[in-house]
């Protein structure tokens, strides 16, 4: 310590000596830049219960599809890394992205013939393919097929990009722990040296890969939650991704799930059939492509008027770890 710090540090403590009010008292702990614990303010430390500052929301991927439509027309893969519209939560202010506290979800699509650049990122991050064929993925030099229905990973810090061998369009959605990253604040992104990562080998069957035919299989044993608010439910391993949680489920027609609350944020991806959803204090009709965000601890009721396949990435995993997580039935 300096003679100027020194110095300083004598001040403050002869300043704190002479003090005989608590409203001085607490004036003079910003000068040591330190807040009293016990003074009222805006936002408390502590509350009694769970309420997110984000808003339940819900995405139409008729309408996202026609604006990716339009970013087609004006967006080159030269100009963008990704050609892709991400789901801010109307929440967020400013130029800020969340979708959620924790999770980052957005369209994307690419062209035939289109390749995008390879990089890697600290983020962990997963793509639901709503409709491609001949569209395909490179995770750490592996190729592997995005076809409709497909679940590709691409855990942080795995190199990746795509391409599209095919015909016609493709879309999806991608979800990413980018928000946490950001609170937890170890964000590290690298383009690839080559800008395209060589093939080193083409395989159909991955880890990173849950094709659609697979997790329609799998679902038609899978059992439902004994509380039932979820219904027949597939659990997707993705051991190298420990901060998101990914399931399927599956809700026959005329099925309405039991209403719960949880602690955990949840983006829902309709993978197939429609219904509707509450939540919060919200009700929104949804279809094939769509996208909800519901906040953890507002109330979620589901109900299927089409035999439907749902998507749900989460928190959750995280939640257990720190032992935060709550789930309760609620009216």
């Amino acid at each position: 310590m300096g003679p100027t710090a020194d110095a300083t540090r004598t001040a403050a403590i002869d300043a704190f000596k002479a003090l005989t009010s608590l409203e001085g008292l607490e004036s003079a702990a910003a000068t040591v830049d330190a807040t009293p614990g016990w003074i009222r303010r805006d936002t408390p430390i502590l509350w009694p219960e769970m309420h997110s500052a984000f808003v339940p929301m819900h995405w139409s991927y008729p309408a996202m599809k026609a604006a990716l439509d339009a970013a087609t027309r004006l967006v080159g893969l030269d100009l963008a890394e990704r050609r892709n519209l991400v789901l801010k939560n109307p929440s967020v202010k400013g130029d800020g992205f969340a979708t959620l506290s924790t999770l980052l979800c957005a369209y994307q699509t690419i062209l035939p013939g289109e390749a995008a650049r390879s990089h890697r990122h600290a983020p962990h991050a997963l793509r639901v393919i709503l409709e491609a064929k001949g569209s395909f993925s490179i995770v750490n030099g592996e190729k592997t097929p995005m076809e409709s229905g497909d679940i590709v990973l691409t855990p942080g810090w795995f190199w990746h990009g795509h391409g599209h061998d095919g015909t016609e369009q493709a879309y999806w959605v991608d979800g990413l722990d980018v928000p946490l990253v950001h609170l937890l604040e170890p964000m590290f992104f690298q383009p690839h040296p080559q800008e395209y990562e060589p093939v080193v080998r083409t395989v159909s069957k991955s880890p990173m890969r849950f094709a659609w035919a697979d997790t329609v299989a799998a679902l038609a044993g899978a059992a439902a939650d004994s509380a039932g608010h979820f219904g027949p439910t597939l659990d997707l391993a993705a051991p190298d991704m420990p901060t998101l949680t990914l399931k399927v489920h599956r809700w026959a027609r005329g099925w309405k799930g039991r209403p719960f609350r949880q602690t955990a944020n949840v983006v829902y991806v309709v993978m197939d059939g429609h219904g509707c959803s509450t939540i919060g204090d919200r009700t929104v009709e949804w279809g094939f492509g769509d996208v909800i965000a519901a906040p953890g601890w507002c109330r979620v009721e589901h109900q299927a008027s089409a035999d439907s396949v749902v998507f749900a990435m989460s928190d959750e995993q995280l939640m257990r770890w720190t032992k935060y997580y709550r789930i309760e039935a609620v009216a």
